[in-house]
């Protein structure tokens, strides 16, 4: 019997606990994808299928993350080699969440390369408020190429991407060695309030600037038409990467949470918080854009060329320019902890090591993977290490990772976690630890059971095969 390790953390409150999940899954992906995402493919038909995919996708395989780590109480692979052993499955699904941490590794190193970039834009901000003052529009007259430049100059030049990059492993790992309630729970209780407080107070100016009705129309007009077999599987892979589902972190921070705690109703507010934030930060994002005179555009181009380019042109740009990259910052600062906390969980259990060692290898190993995807996006941008391959064709280490993980290692971790939870753990074990009773409990047996792996397998053969999925689900729709 594999059994927990003495001594083991937990999370002071079951507060600390939601803070801490939501600051995990909330991130990039919310922030920018998500707005991106839903005003450029049917806007209201996009948000309530994404709605409805959180609901009976993503909230159910999170139920089964948190679940299999409170169970476990250990790192994801010792947590889900527990589960099978107790419920006479094969040790050998420990496997499933060691694929899992991997992929929380791979995106660790890209995800604070991203985090360095945002470094640079506070950075940019904080000193046009020392050379102009807060109240003027952001880089005051410079023109809009001269903006765009910026992005483009930083990119460009390796070796200051990669010291951003290493400066933000460097801050994630501080807190992660500092332990579960003594660092990981503080960025939590701490950021997330703050991280809060300036999505809606962004959203609240943006909202006085005249752009909102189109902003609503943009983001919530319901145009069933545009609900296409590639609009639902954009509304499929949102909903199941905002709640960073397939890279252990939910099994990890899982493993922090007592027995008092009821993980269903816990899920639940998780999964709503996350999906809240997803939709402020449209309400957040586009009316500065539009006020602007600017059109959206997708993808990280909207967080680093578009929106400074908003802040240029708006009373106070500077200022807001400057709190929108904090909470960015805020945002993905607790996103890439959750992302080191599972490695580092493993290196612990696994390795044998102390916590602060296990977190620092953990940091350096991710830094140099970081520095190469910085390099292949600079100085090294020729370098397409599996250019071979259709699949990668052109990109560069950093697009690699992003692809790798987000198409292949995440769906299929996802994927694998709802079938065990579905037919291998025992449901005696499930009924004593979901929280779930009667019809629900029946319910979300079935989802796991059957529709969570159909459409995770849609996922990964979307992912795939993006034009054949998106044909196939348009041919099931009528559309």
């Amino acid at each position: 019997m594999v059994a927990a390790p003495s001594g083991h953390e937990n999370w002071s409150s079951r507060g600390a606990f939601i803070l801490a999940a939501v600051g995990s899954a909330v991130g990039l992906g919310n922030l920018v994808r998500f707005p991106a995402e839903a005003g450029t493919n049917g806007g209201g038909a996009f948000v309530l299928f994404y709605v409805f995919c959180v609901v009976l996708i993503g909230l159910p395989v999170l139920l089964s993350e948190v679940l299999i780590g409170r169970h476990g109480q250990a790192a994801a692979p010792i947590s889900f080699r527990k589960i099978a052993e107790e419920s006479g499955g094969s040790k050998a699904w420990g496997t499933v969440a060691s694929l899992g941490v991997f992929s929380a590794f791979l995106v660790l190193s890209f995800y604070c390369v991203i985090g360095g970039w945002v470094l640079y834009y506070i950075g940019l901000f904080a000193q046009d408020i020392v050379a102009s003052g807060a109240t003027s529009g952001a880089f005051a007259d410079q023109s809009f190429e001269q903006v765009d430049s910026y992005f483009g100059g930083m990119v460009s030049n390796g070796v200051a991407t990669s010291v951003l990059d290493v400066g933000f492993v460097g801050i994630t790992v501080f807190f992660v060695a500092r332990g579960v309630s003594g660092g990981i729970e503080k960025v939590a209780v701490y950021l997330m309030p703050a991280f809060f407080f300036l999505l809606l107070g962004i959203t609240v100016y943006g909202m006085f600037g005249g752009a909102l009705s189109r902003t609503v129309d943009y983001l919530f007009t319901f145009e069933p038409d545009k609900l296409s077999g590639e609009v639902m599987l954009a509304a499929v892979g949102q909903a199941f990467f905002s709640l960073s589902l397939g890279v252990a972190g939910m099994v990890t921070y899982g493993a922090y949470v007592g027995r008092d705690v009821n993980l269903a109703s816990t899920s639940g507010m998780i999964a709503g918080a996350d999906t809240a934030v997803a939709l402020i930060a449209g309400l957040c994002i586009f009316p500065i854009v539009f006020v602007a005179g600017l059109e959206p555009n997708g993808g990280l181009g909207l967080m680093f060329q578009t929106l400074p380019h908003a802040f240029s042109d708006i009373p106070f740009g500077t200022l807001i320019g400057l709190a929108f990259f904090i909470m960015v910052g805020f945002a993905a600062l607790t996103s890439s902890v959750s992302l080191m906390e599972a490695p580092t969980s493993w290196a612990m259990e696994r390795l044998g090591l102390p916590r602060v060692q296990a977190a620092l290898g953990v940091s350096v190993a991710a830094s140099v993977l970081g520095v190469l995807c910085a390099l292949s996006t600079g100085s090294l941008s020729s370098f397409h290490p599996l250019g071979f391959i259709p699949m990668f064709e052109g990109m560069g280490v950093l697009d690699v990772l992003d692809t790798f993980t987000g198409k292949l290692t995440m769906p299929i971790g996802a994927l694998l976690t709802a079938v065990f939870i579905g037919w291998v753990a025992s449901r005696r074990l499930l009924d004593e630890e979901n929280g779930l009773s009667g019809g629900l409990h029946r319910f979300w047996l079935f989802l796991v059971r059957w529709f969570c792996p159909l459409v995770l397998t849609l996922i990964l053969f979307g992912g795939i095969f993006p034009e054949t999925t998106g044909q196939m689900l348009g041919f099931l729709s009528g559309g």
